[in-house]
């Protein structure tokens, strides 16, 4: 069989409300020159027959004992054959042209080795929030990558399989397996390699306009994983610092004080405004000077708070609904 122009990987882990409509819209793409090679977890649900029922030659299935998002990924990559890397959560999904958008972005500019786009928020449901992701798309430095992650999601990026490569590395305990994706990480493990790839190995992020990526926002998942996911991402900074000491020094605090703010804001979706406090009270204590950088993000984020604690969860998740849907 010849070579795809792009490999897409899709970890499958006990996703069976959602995967089907993952792979339908890869299926839908307009650029039909793929391959997706679906990555069997070992989950327990109906997700891999599903995945099995679709027709279609393009479609490979690996499977594996659980590993986790991080070690499935790295056997995705394993197996993927294309000079572009695709990757796709798989409870989201993708606007028809955004292979073809990518492709022409990554063939027309050979100095880019992650291209990247702005995504769109949806509900569990599938419908869509007022909220969206809108990164910086040019002039991407390494400092912004650690601060402002403006890649934004694990289903927004096509890499180049040669700046890719340029990260990878053996598993510490089973040197037979290559990995790219730090399998330590159960959160965090997009940043720490975005930092990695920008940092140490100096390769170029540029994004393409147009919100291309749909991606899910499953209430209970995100409640779960706020307070775990400053843990990981703190952790992420320590292996940043020991790779790359001067972004660290030069950058760690204002990246702290972005993080926690964002963490903030996805507690006050939860209706959690205690915890939104006492975020953002950390972000401005770590660096005043992101309240100047983005004064509206930053007072927009205060002032949801104060009215989360005068009206109580309930009330506010009724308030922010017609925005989050489902998710609030």
């Amino acid at each position: 069989m010849s070579k795809p122009s792009i490999s897409i990987v899709m970890p499958v882990y006990n996703v069976e409300a959602y995967v089907g409509e993952a792979i339908q819209s890869v299926l839908d793409q307009s650029f039909e020159d793929f391959e997706l090679v679906i990555v069997d977890d070992g989950g327990t649900d109906r997700s891999i027959g599903i995945a099995r029922s679709f027709d279609d030659a393009r479609i490979r299935i690996v499977s594996q004992p659980n590993r986790g998002l991080a070690g499935a990924r790295n056997t995705g990559i394993a197996n993927a054959r294309a000079p572009y890397v695709a990757l796709l959560d798989s409870d989201d999904r993708w606007h028809r042209d955004k292979l073809m958008l990518h492709f022409i972005h990554m063939e027309a500019n050979p100095h880019i080795g992650v291209s990247y786009s702005g995504s769109r928020m949806i509900d569990e449901h599938g419908e869509e929030m007022r909220v969206a992701m809108r990164p910086k798309l040019r002039g991407v430095t390494e400092s912004d990558i650690l601060c402002r992650n403006p890649v934004g999601n694990g289903s927004a990026p096509v890499l180049r399989r040669t700046a890719l490569d340029r990260a990878a590395f053996r598993h510490p305990e089973e040197p037979h397996r290559i990995c790219w994706f730090d399998e330590s990480f159960r959160q965090s493990e997009d940043i720490e390699l975005w930092v990695r790839l920008a940092s140490v190995h100096e390769v170029r992020f540029e994004g393409i306009e147009g919100l291309l990526t749909d991606y899910r926002i499953i209430k209970g998942a995100l409640s779960a994983n706020v307070v775990k996911q400053y843990a990981t991402w703190t952790r992420m900074l320590d292996i940043a610092k020991s790779n790359a000491p001067g972004l660290i020094d030069s950058h760690g605090a204002r990246a702290r004080a972005y993080q926690l703010r964002y963490l903030a804001r996805r507690a006050i979706q939860l209706g959690n405004a205690e915890l939104a406090k006492d975020f953002l009270d950390r972000a401005l204590r770590s660096k005043f000077t992101i309240l100047l950088e983005e004064p509206k993000k930053s007072l927009t984020t205060f002032a949801a708070i104060m009215v989360a604690r005068v009206v109580g969860p309930e009330n506010f998740r009724r308030i922010v609904r017609p925005f989050l849907k489902a998710a609030a």
